[in-house]
């Protein structure tokens, strides 16, 4: 789903003269081009998750939903950092794979989102995060495994130059692993065919974007 960490020449505009805090902004063009292509990605999420069998639905309280929940809650997380190297990160790789992990999760959170409509059930459940779990209740502070914590989000906001690459890439690489360990979880409980598609399509890509991403921390190391 997602290829190997590559400058694209769509995303990869030269930079604008530095402002004030020395950081060089993205051009109008770039940032809009990954917002359409944003909402472009949720919609084909829901459409996806629109195919979604009826026979059976999983309830409330099922491995099901609370994997849809909680991966969405996680997937948002990603989704917030991406953008934020997409913005401020130095390296033209960096920002590319940026885009990819940005698109490649809003769509899943389309889908998750439309499991769960289509199920009858809210988007948030009556129960804690991870509860459905073996481990969940391993959770500190409400996050699940791999989320930064709000004082490294923050960090990563007030990054500059190569600093913010830096920080991308190695608190990505963690939500990476611990997305791996929450989706391994979703498969060895479900039995639903799309739960199982999807989630099994989740884990090569995220594999996939562990290798890169472990290759760009070692070209930002300079």
């Amino acid at each position: 789903m997602t290829a190997p960490a590559t400058t694209d020449s769509e995303y990869d505009e030269t930079p604008a003269a530095p402002d004030e805090g020395g950081r060089a902004p993205a051009s109008r063009y770039g940032v809009l081009a990954l917002a359409i292509m944003l909402v472009v990605g949720l919609l084909l999420g829901y459409a996806g998750g629109l195919l979604t069998p009826r026979i059976t639905r999983p309830g409330d309280a099922s491995v099901e939903a609370g994997f849809a929940r909680d991966m969405t809650t996680h997937h948002a997380q990603a989704v917030e950092m991406s953008l934020i190297a997409y913005r401020s990160a130095t390296l033209p790789e960096v920002r590319q794979i940026a885009v990819d992990i940005a698109t490649g999760q809003q769509g899943e959170i389309g889908a998750m989102q439309t499991w769960l409509r289509e199920w009858g059930l809210s988007p948030t459940g009556s129960k804690p995060p991870m509860s459905w779990m073996s481990d969940g209740a391993t959770v500190k502070d409400g996050l699940m495994p791999g989320m930064a914590t709000p004082q490294q989000m923050t960090a990563l906001r007030n990054a500059q130059g190569i600093e913010v690459d830096r920080q991308f890439l190695t608190l990505m690489y963690d939500h990476h692993l611990g997305g791996i360990h929450m989706i391994d979880a979703a498969l060895g409980e479900t039995d639903n065919d799309e739960v199982l598609r999807v989630a099994n399509t989740m884990k090569a890509t995220q594999q996939t974007e562990l290798n890169n991403l472990r290759q760009l921390q070692a070209q930002a190391k300079g």
